[in-house]
């Protein structure tokens, strides 16, 4: 009796993750795609408000959190193929404020034809360094204001 308690444990399991491996979303693997590993690579090594990249942007504001004695939750970084050349890379971030938490979604689009990073959402934006071309006005005397904003 107690053997057959076992395997119908196991393929309980065994079901539950084939059904977790069905379900998960289309986020690509960057190891197993070299395309969405580039596109990765892309987002994080690029320049960002008031800091060389974008990863040691994230890095900063993790220590800064924990400085503070505050709580940070970074999600996992996400790539998602989009049409041809094109990726999406998402990242998730819970931070704790003074007297309540956080959330915002990084979203950037890649297009590795011309290597270029594009912010999609209000958060990624808010890091992406102010170029001429953009056409943002700049903060009074040109200093990159702090990421993000504090609360």
């Amino acid at each position: 009796m107690s053997k057959v308690i076992h395997y119908t444990v196991l393929a309980l399991l065994l079901a539950g993750g084939l059904a977790y491996w069905w379900m998960q979303p289309p986020g690509l693997n960057p190891m197993l795609d070299p395309q969405a590993a580039e596109a990765l690579a892309l987002v994080q090594t690029h320049r960002a408000a008031g800091y060389p990249t974008i990863l040691q942007a994230f890095n900063e504001r993790a220590r800064i959190q924990d400085a503070r004695k505050l709580g940070l939750r970074l999600g996992e970084w996400k790539v998602i193929k989009q049409d041809g050349q094109r990726y999406e890379v998402r990242i998730y971030m819970r931070e704790q404020g003074t007297t309540q938490w956080f959330e915002r979604d990084f979203i950037w689009h890649v297009d590795l034809e011309t290597k270029r990073v594009n912010a999609a959402s209000l958060p990624a934006d808010g890091l992406m360094p102010e170029g001429p071309e953009s056409g943002r006005p700049r903060a009074p005397g040109g200093e990159v204001p702090p990421f993000p904003p504090t609360m």
